[in-house]
């Protein structure tokens, strides 16, 4: 996984953390960490209370937000028989 990262190598991740060390230095690299994490799960609690805002709000007003569950369930039974059959053949290539 390491070398495939944005088409970026091994040795060029090795050169971008040792100008990241050399600019920011070593003790304020936890702390970027620390802060860029907590921005992460801010961000990512703000889109699960507007999900569930919104979907409180479509429940309020009648809509049928299990509609949804069911076309995503319908999906990946779809895709389960689809595996199921292309499985052998592609075992057998």
């Amino acid at each position: 996984m390491l070398g495939t990262f944005l088409f970026i190598g091994g040795p060029e991740i090795f050169i971008i953390i040792l100008i990241v060390v050399m600019v920011f230095g070593a003790d304020k690299i936890p702390e970027m960490a620390r802060g860029l994490g907590k921005g992460i799960r801010q961000v990512k609690d703000a889109t699960n209370d507007i999900k569930k805002e919104i979907n409180d709000s479509a429940k309020d007003q009648g809509i049928d937000t299990d509609l949804t569950k069911e076309i995503k369930k319908e999906i990946k039974d779809v895709k389960d028989g689809l595996d199921k059959m292309t499985g052998p053949i592609k075992r057998s290539l």
